[in-house]
């Protein structure tokens, strides 16, 4: 698959060099493309730089990885409004936290569904935003639970593209329902966040319960 990386950020180049790991060819542009053409040069050929509105129409799927601040300017380059991304599956990887409060700086709605919005026709599933993007280079740390990917979305095919990222990534794909439980899922970021600063460990604040079997459904 050609995977496109709109952002050229430490995430960006993270999934960048994790995805070509797995046998993907990823297309990498953003605001600088000086920035583009050294991840290019760094992971080799697997990883070409270009410029937005390219990475947003040779790609097969999509993940928008800048910086909240960055977001409207980066969809515009790539020509979202104008349906370069129509019908594809967009991953929303972004945190819209203030990093001080932990607050979600949307006052309504979800940073996944303002870039439904933007990226006319699109997909949009929102996940990958609560792993740091280094984590996906090394396997996870022995005796550590698998690495659950918690994502939302509204169209199935989508949803199944980027399940199917997560697992090239190693980590465990988890649907919590349509796009409206974005904010829920961003806010989550934003709890992580508090936790850490106040000098406690995430996973010890979140009670260990056992998965239930669908199968027997």
């Amino acid at each position: 698959m050609r995977i496109g990386i709109l952002g050229t950020g430490v995430m960006a180049a993270a999934l960048a060099e994790a995805w070509t790991r797995r046998g993907h060819r990823v297309l990498v542009g953003g605001r600088s493309q000086d920035k583009a053409r050294a991840i290019a040069e760094r992971l080799g050929e697997a990883v070409e730089a270009a410029v937005p509105v390219r990475v947003a129409r040779e790609s097969d799927a999509v993940v928008v990885a800048v910086a909240w601040e960055g977001v409207d300017q980066a969809l515009a380059l790539a020509g979202a409004d104008q349906g370069s991304l129509a019908g594809k599956t967009v991953i929303d990887c972004t945190n819209a936290v203030d990093y001080t409060s932990g607050l979600l700086k949307p006052s309504t709605g979800s940073a996944a569904q303002r870039i439904a919005e933007r990226a006319v026709g699109s997909h949009v599933v929102k996940a990958l935003h609560l792993y740091a993007g280094t984590s996906w280079l090394a396997p996870a740390p022995p005796g550590r639970p698998e690495r659950t990917v918690a994502m939302c979305g509204d169209d199935e095919t989508a949803l199944g593209v980027a399940a199917g990222l997560v697992r090239d990534l190693g980590g465990t794909p988890a649907v919590t329902g349509g796009l409206e439980h974005a904010r829920q899922l961003e806010g989550v970021a934003g709890f992580v966040m508090r936790l850490v600063a106040t000098g406690h460990n995430p996973v010890t604040a979140v009670p260990a319960v056992p998965a239930v079997d669908r199968t027997r459904d």
